[in-house]
């Protein structure tokens, strides 16, 4: 196949998109209809995600010059590209709650490339269970915090026993 100058610009995009994102996901658009493909893209800008149909041909040579291996096998029929430069978990997580919040069976998850490792469809599910970022972030600070914590409420409780007995022995000094 020629490549054009304006192909040549597409695949030197997408190369340099695949490259970049944090996490991506493909998947298949063809059985949506216009209303649910437009409340999947306001989804998807919402979540600051970049969402669009690409070519498979063009995304092929795109994926051969990055090195992404594995990729190719999953750009057959009609595909459209979720990415993130920033959340690896967020594509496929607003893909997969849009898919249970509208009970929708048609829209197919391909596979997904997080931080330049392929995963297939399964992953992309696996994936999208996860806590956010911030989540697994609060627990990690509330897993630290933990043992200073209680170490701290130990040192409190020694303390407030001997406050008690200092005001047990003084009531019992000034009875007598």
């Amino acid at each position: 196949m020629a490549v054009t100058p304006e192909k040549r610009a597409i695949v030197s995009e997408l190369k340099e998109k695949m490259t970049s994102s944090k996490g991506l996901v493909l998947t298949s658009y063809s059985k949506l209809n216009v209303a649910q493909d437009t409340k999947l893209r306001r989804k998807f800008r919402e979540a600051g995600i970049e969402y669009r149909v690409i070519k498979n041909t063009l995304a092929r040579i795109a994926a051969n010059e990055a090195g992404i291996e594995g990729l190719v096998q999953y750009l057959e029929g009609t595909t459209a590209m979720a990415l993130s430069t920033v959340d690896p978990v967020a594509p496929a997580k607003v893909l997969a709650d849009f898919i249970k919040e509208n009970k929708l069976q048609s829209l197919e998850i391909k596979a997904g490339l997080v931080e330049g490792k392929v995963i297939d469809a399964n992953g992309v599910k696996a994936l999208a269970s996860l806590p956010s970022r911030e989540v697994l972030l609060a627990t990690l600070l509330g897993t630290m915090q933990a043992p200073i914590s209680g170490f701290v409420r130990a040192l409190n409780g020694n303390i407030s026993k001997l406050a008690y007995a200092l005001e047990a022995i003084r009531k019992q000094k000034e009875s007598a």
